[in-house]
């Protein structure tokens, strides 16, 4: 689905952040912010392995993923998908790709990709099942 939409695939190298929106046992939204990659047609983001996001993920795999728009709301990109741990990615330090978006983010963060690499452990990946990219 990705692979077949150039202009979310560019959205989605040129954003930074994108909102990830998981939902609890109670059924309350819950969005973070969370640097990502795309893998194919999937989304691989990572997390601290305390973040709430993965019991919501354990109770409930749908997902929301939308990036930042432009000032009037015309360039848009949202996602609906499941999502999950992925136990088979490679950690942040073992994804070039990820390294070569974020490691400049790390090092102004304060983040050695070695502590970034330990302290964001978890992958998850995000299937997309429904885009929408204006």
């Amino acid at each position: 689905m990705l692979s077949a939409n150039p202009f979310a695939l560019a959205k989605l190298d040129q954003e930074l952040v994108g909102w990830l929106t998981t939902v609890n046992d109670a059924g309350q939204p819950q969005s973070s912010p969370v640097w990502h990659v795309t893998d194919g047609d999937d989304l691989i983001v990572y997390s601290r392995p305390n973040a709430r996001r993965l019991v919501n993920l354990q109770s409930n795999p749908k997902v929301a993923y939308n990036l930042r728009g432009d000032p009037q709301g015309d360039t848009i990109v949202t996602m609906e998908g499941t999502a999950q741990a992925d136990p088979t990615a490679p950690s942040p330090l073992g994804s070039p790709e990820y390294m070569a978006k974020y490691a400049k983010e790390m090092i102004r963060l304060g983040w050695t990709s070695e502590e970034y690499d330990q302290e964001f452990a978890i992958a998850i990946r995000i299937t997309i099942t429904r885009l929408r990219a204006t």
